[in-house]
């Protein structure tokens, strides 16, 4: 394999790699707040009852 293709590939890679990091980051600062939002739920409901 040349270097330019080498290069090119090693480019896509660490792209595909950021991506995927920051679709998985943004998933879990979705589901912390989810997880959040649900707990104060939870305790608005106890204090209510």
């Amino acid at each position: 394999m040349s270097s330019k293709k080498a290069m090119k590939q090693a480019q896509k890679q660490a792209y595909a790699k950021h991506r995927s990091n920051i679709a998985n980051n943004s998933f879990e600062l979705k589901k912390k707040f989810l997880n959040k939002n649900i707990e104060k739920k939870k305790k608005n409901k106890d204090q209510l009852c």
